[in-house]
């Protein structure tokens, strides 16, 4: 497995060294706790796996969590999505920074996402996509936030057309308004993936 460093502090991708296929389908590993410990991610326990299945043109984000925030990794099992995240640690360099990568079930490329980050994704194949998350805290629905996944602040670009979005993220509040509010200030906002 490879690990390399994208443009935000902390996030890393990981890279399987090989998918095995043959007529019975494929075999890959999607993490190993060593290799990640070898680049100075230690998950400890983790606490959940949750997965979504998003339709194709779905849009969630960008959400994250104040309180204790929560480190995760995530991959995609089935299909593709443009998956972005929002570096909201104000003692970073890359605050107010982001990264977009595709993650897909064709290279298994899964993201590690420390806490303190926004987090959203836009489902890009024409089949639905699964997307997988190991997290390391236990999810607390009072620690929810939701920033506006098209604020003009933050300069994401999401592919063309009409996202499908939930009310909640239809509703979210500006990156202005959630720096304004001190949300930011605490270094443990991180990304959730309920809709």
């Amino acid at each position: 497995m490879d690990i390399r460093p994208t443009a935000l502090d902390g996030v890393l991708t990981f890279h399987p060294r090989a998918v095995h296929r043959d007529e019975r389908g494929l075999f890959t590993r999607t993490f190993d706790a060593s290799i990640a410990a070898d680049h100075g991610v230690a998950f400890g326990a983790l606490t959940q796996d949750s997965q979504s299945r998003s339709l194709p043109g779905v849009l969630r984000g960008l959400h994250g969590r104040i309180g204790r925030g929560e480190a995760k990794l995530v991959r995609v099992a089935a299909g593709a999505v443009l998956d972005v995240i929002v570096d909201a640690r104000p003692d970073s360099r890359t605050f107010g920074q982001h990264v977009a990568l595709v993650l897909d079930d064709t290279d298994f490329t899964a993201v590690y996402i420390p806490a303190g980050l926004l987090h959203g994704f836009q489902v890009i194949s024409s089949t639905p996509a699964d997307v997988a998350y190991r997290i390391d805290t236990p999810h607390d629905p009072s620690e929810d936030v939701t920033v506006r996944y098209d604020d003009a602040d933050l300069g994401i670009v999401w592919r063309p057309g009409s996202p499908i979005v939930s009310p909640r993220d239809a509703a979210a509040g500006s990156w202005a308004s959630f720096v304004a509010r001190g949300h930011a200030a605490r270094s443990s906002v991180s990304s959730t993936p309920e809709a």
